[in-house]
């Protein structure tokens, strides 16, 4: 449904007790799950594959070319190389570097200690409690990006927050782009589905930051799959011709469903998610050497019996902490993970599996998190509650992980038990008033007062609460400022490759 802006508010205030941050400078230590002799033996068999397996490159002779070029062992499309030269390669990819946002103020720093929170991505329909489950469209898309605008525990907005499936396939990446572009000013992600729409993307981009900042910076990312098991497709390494000898980032997911596109086994899946990903970063750094790079992880188990894709479970929870430490060994910044769910609606199956899920993310150190708030039905569905109510706990895990415990003189509080006698109460003395604003992490969304004080406003369920945010926020949304020179150009591009472009479906 479309909303009009109203009022002067441009984001959220902040009382939860989290200090607002462009993104998360982590103090908290990794939760580390493997011993030596285990990533030894994960490593031998990332190392066996790139020797003895091969990863395909398909449909595009190109890569081909360049691999066979720099001396790597072609057989058809399969492209073998040496363990310690892919490893070697990986190694000029930078371990953390700087995404420019329009705003200076929210440009993040992904990599090394630092974690970077976006909302979903990809997702065909939209759910809400007023407009049920629907075909996502631009009106919904534009609500999707005001929304993760206006939320301090969301640092970047992805790309596909939903798909507006009432504008052509062919012209769809041009509106997104702009909306991403003039409707917030936090960093985003570009195109990758056709090599002119990556094109698009970075030259849309320009426009905004200027060839000279481009050409030092990265300002834009693309995010793409390989095609497990084994195969990486044009649509990376075209993507990867665009985004990284334009000295702009890559993240390279494999989409690994054990059992399907990886073996049954976890540890085998997650070393061939190593190997797939480790590849395209070499080849990336044969294009370009030094561009920004994200090693991606996307592992889920799924049912035996259906087929269907499990999310929050044991297996895809380990995966993620095995991964940050073999990425970490690497060097290279991490994507895993997120507020992952199969339920269809916000009930206690998502909140279960989404915090599972997200937990486990976030104490594997992933720098750059996609989904981590708004998934629904396997990635299917982007949820406005959903997306919300996770933002809402992203807070806690913000203060977990950038502030860990306070153990300064004035957090031991020694002052305060010579003012507080025994059996007496902390609630009015001076070390209380000093630090009750930010003591604790105060959820927006939760309810933690009496019974009757929750009957009185009308006993409102999460689901309600979140749908009451969603609105008032989106009524009290005002579009960042941006140069109109800047916003202009950025239309006149749109309409002129619009005029181009015949009307495609699909």
């Amino acid at each position: 449904m479309a909303r009009r802006a109203r009022g002067t508010r441009t984001r959220e205030s902040n009382t939860t007790g989290v200090v607002a941050s462009p993104y998360i400078q982590r103090v908290l230590p990794y939760f580390d799950v493997l011993d030596e002799e285990q990533i030894v033996k994960l490593e031998s068999q990332v190392d066996w594959i790139f020797e003895d397996v091969g990863i395909a490159f398909r449909d595009d002779p190109v890569a081909l070319d360049l691999w066979r070029k720099e001396g790597a062992q072609i057989e058809g499309d399969i492209v073998r190389a040496p363990a310690d030269w892919v490893r070697s390669l990986c190694a000029k990819a930078p371990k953390q570097f700087t995404q420019l946002a329009r705003n200076p103020e929210r440009s993040v720093t992904i990599g090394g200690t630092n974690q970077v929170f976006a909302p979903i991505y990809g997702a065909p329909f939209v759910r809400d409690l007023e407009g049920g489950r629907r075909y996502g469209d631009m009106a919904a898309f534009h609500d999707l990006v005001k929304l993760t605008y206006m939320h301090p525990n969301l640092h970047h907005g992805g790309f596909v927050t939903c798909e507006p499936c009432d504008v052509p396939v062919s012209k769809r990446h041009l509106d997104m782009l702009f909306a991403h572009m003039t409707l917030s000013d936090k960093p985003h992600l570009g195109a990758i589905t056709e090599m002119s729409r990556a094109q698009d993307s970075v030259d849309m981009a320009e426009i905004v930051f200027g060839k000279d900042v481009m050409d030092a910076h990265c300002v834009i990312m693309g995010n793409v799959n390989t095609n497990s098991p084994l195969l990486v497709d044009k649509v990376v390494t075209e993507a990867a011709r665009v985004y990284s000898t334009r000295g702009q980032g890559m993240v390279v997911v494999p989409f690994i469903l054990s059992g399907a596109m990886g073996p049954v086994s976890t540890a085998a899946s997650v070393a061939q998610a190593m190997a797939e990903a480790m590849m395209v970063c070499a080849y990336v750094q044969l294009l370009k050497p030094g561009a920004p790079f994200i090693l991606g992880n996307f592992l889920s188990s799924m049912s035996l019996k259906s087929g269907a894709p499990t999310f929050g479970m044991p297996e895809p929870v380990i995966s993620n902490y095995a991964i940050g430490q073999l990425a970490r060994r690497v060097g290279l910044p991490l994507r895993c993970g997120g507020s992952l769910t199969a339920s269809k609606i916000e009930d206690a199956q998502a909140a279960y599996e989404s915090a599972d899920s997200m937990h486990s993310t976030m104490m594997a150190g992933a720098n750059f998190v996609l989904h981590s708030a708004g998934w629904l039905e396997g990635g299917l569905c982007t949820g406005y509650e959903k997306l919300i109510m996770d933002a809402d706990r992203l807070g806690s895990y913000q203060k977990v992980l950038s502030q860990g415990l306070d153990v300064s003189d004035d957090a031991m509080a020694r002052d305060a038990y010579g003012e507080v006698e025994a059996g007496g109460h902390f609630l009015g003395c001076a070390h209380t008033m000093r630090n009750y604003q930010t003591a604790f992490y105060e959820p927006q969304l939760s309810d933690s007062e009496n019974v009757e004080s929750w009957e009185e406003v009308g006993s409102k369920d999460m689901r309600t609460r979140a749908n009451e945010r969603v609105n008032h926020m989106l009524d009290t949304y005002v579009e960042p400022p941006i140069d109109p020179s800047i916003r202009d150009a950025l239309a006149a591009y749109v309409a002129k490759r619009k005029e181009e472009l015949p009307d495609a479906w699909y």
